[in-house]
């Protein structure tokens, strides 16, 4: 039977570096950018004498751009590095959201969320990778942070945009260039430069060639495979009934900007919570397609009031605000599928569905504009709830797409490289000795616990003269607003490598591992039982977990899901209490 050790103590994710706190107030600010204008809009409408499908230009322009810039970010990141890119994206947003600010004339406003749009994409590409590189309080905190900051910066944006645009529409343009010159001077200060990458193959071989920079054509190629094209259609016709609410629900309303604010506050709310808390909740209890047919059907169906009931405010007011919960569900479960079922390498799959994603929510609040001025207010509505109700029937076809991303996050399938060339990267034992079966494995993972985790299995080893394989398990980090890579494999190489050679120096025999990434700490228990599994191992030691409270809400755990799947026992180890390697 698995054994455990004492409880620890658990870890705030709270309990960062200034660097990340720097990132993620970044974030806050940036995710303000959705909703900050909502409330300003009639206002603009009136002191700039410009129609409302003139004035929805300004979400058209900003997200049509943001879709157009993911297909680069690649690209400008893979040779910049992610603290330059994060920088020149934070410095675009400060120039282009003063110039709005500034600007006379609807074009003028227009054309420069174009620009901001530019410098939003290069922060989203690189926010998340910056955070987690960052990051001292674990993985699973380094996500929670990173979803509290956008969640807050959602529910935010549009309050912050309602008491400034009370004193002036141009105010929410200024506040944001302000805070982000703030975030972008701590980024600056704080945040670590990118190290150089070695000179080392995928597997980490000496003197193999370099990891190859991404090109440009790669998002747009990687759209030729049909499971990513499906969900990023389905993304599309989604966006296109969330900005329809978005960018046009406003105008009916003729309230002020500060009782604009607040409803879309109330809205933001929703997806905040609904983004971190239920789409999990959701995903663990029906699936990835119960979720997301039920979500949708919703969704639609939301919509479908807001379009009969228009001019009746308090309906439309709560309905717009429920539409929240359907957002939030839908950004999180759908972006885990996209990751899942995509054979491309995530950071690609990831630009290539934003990309396509945006381009539906940009040109929505235009086209909702125009529908009106060629019809009346309750039209572009219905057209939202028409769209989803195509997601809907797009996303059946990829059924059997759905049904294996389910199989896969469960592990019910052997375990399979989450991306594809990546191999299970071998590090051999002094003396070139292979690796036996019966070993006792040490799960370790890249904090100051891996340590005491390969102390432990070495004890147990020289026990039983058996020998010891250090494994790793590389994780992706995936947010509602995309994905990023946890941890490099070189990263990850020199970790194991490390301890090997430790062990390999206390006389214990011993090999290394990397195993293929893993969507989180979940999979990443499963992979390691799999693996497990198929060695024939004698025991495993893995860390004990860090993390509670808030961070456990989010994460099924890797030691959870051991407990139900190793098929050997199972030792936990408080990291803290480190003891030397067993003499040789």
């Amino acid at each position: 039977m698995p054994s455990q050790a004492a409880a620890v103590p658990a870890a705030s994710p709270f309990a960062q570096p200034k660097a990340v706190f720097a990132v993620a107030f970044a974030c806050v600010v940036s995710f303000m950018g959705i909703g900050l204008v909502d409330p300003i809009l009639p206002a603009i409408s009136e002191d700039l004498d410009a129609t409302p499908s003139q004035v929805t230009l300004l979400f058209t322009s900003y997200l049509v751009v943001t879709a157009v810039a993911m297909l680069i970010t690649g690209w400008v990141s893979s040779r910049l590095g992610a603290k330059r890119t994060l920088l020149l994206g934070l410095a675009i947003v400060v120039v282009f959201s003063a110039l709005a600010g500034a600007s006379g004339s609807i074009g003028g406003i227009v054309g420069f969320r174009a620009g901001w749009g530019v410098g939003n994409a290069l922060f989203i590409a690189t926010s998340l990778a910056v955070i987690i590189a960052s990051a001292s309080g674990g993985f699973v905190g380094a996500i929670v942070l990173y979803e509290t900051a956008l969640g807050l910066g959602i529910a935010v944006g549009p309050l912050l945009g309602g008491l400034l645009g009370e004193v002036s529409w141009r105010g929410p343009f200024f506040g944001v260039a302000v805070l982000m010159a703030i975030a972008m001077l701590a980024t600056w200060v704080l945040v670590q430069p990118d190290e150089p990458r070695p000179d080392e193959s995928r597997l980490g071989s000496p003197g193999g060639p370099a990891p190859e920079r991404t090109r440009l054509s790669e998002p747009l190629r990687a759209l030729r495979h049909r499971g990513l094209l499906t969900m990023s259609l389905t993304a599309l016709c989604y966006n296109w009934a969330f900005f329809t609410v978005l960018g046009y629900a406003p105008f009916p309303m003729g309230l002020g900007a500060i009782q604009l604010g607040l409803v879309f506050t109330g809205w933001g709310l929703m997806v905040a919570f609904f983004s971190v808390f239920g789409a999990p909740w959701l995903q663990r209890r029906l699936g990835i397609a119960r979720t997301l047919y039920g979500n949708l059907t919703l969704f639609a169906l939301v919509v479908l009031v807001i379009a009969v009931w228009t001019e009746h405010n308090p309906v439309l007011i709560t309905a717009v605000i429920v539409a929240g919960v359907f957002i939030g569900v839908n950004n999180t479960v759908t972006t885990q599928a996209v990751m899942t079922v995509s054979p491309v390498p995530r950071p690609v799959a990831s630009a290539a569905y934003g990309f396509v994603r945006f381009i539906g929510g940009g040109l929505a609040p235009y086209v909702a504009g125009k529908l009106v001025e060629a019809s009346n207010v309750h039209v572009p509505f219905y057209v939202a709830a028409g769209a989803l109700l195509l997601g809907l029937g797009i996303l059946a076809t990829a059924h059997r797409l759905l049904g294996e991303a389910e199989r896969a996050q469960a592990a019910e399938a052997a375990h399979a490289p989450a991306e594809p060339a990546e191999p299970a990267a071998l590090i051999p034992a002094a003396g070139d000795q292979p690796a036996t079966v019966d070993a006792v494995i040490a799960a370790i993972g890249a904090g100051p616990e891996a340590e005491a985790v390969a102390a432990a299995a070495a004890r147990l080893a020289r026990a039983d003269g058996r020998p010891v394989e250090v494994v790793h398990v590389r994780e992706y980090a995936v947010s509602g607003q995309g994905t990023a890579e946890a941890e490099s494999l070189d990263a990850a190489l020199a970790t194991v490598r490390e301890q090997v050679r430790q062990l390999n120096a206390a006389g214990v025999p011993a090999v290394g591992h990397v195993l293929p990434a893993a969507l989180g700490h979940g999979a990443a228990g499963r992979l390691l039982a799999e693996h497990a599994r198929a060695v024939g191992a004698r025991a495993m030691v893995i860390g004990a977990p860090r993390h509670g409270g808030l961070p456990a809400l989010m994460d099924a755990s890797a030691s959870g899901e051991l407990l139900r799947r190793l098929p050997c026992d199972l030792v936990i180890v408080n990291g803290h209490e480190r003891e030397p390697l067993p003499a040789g």
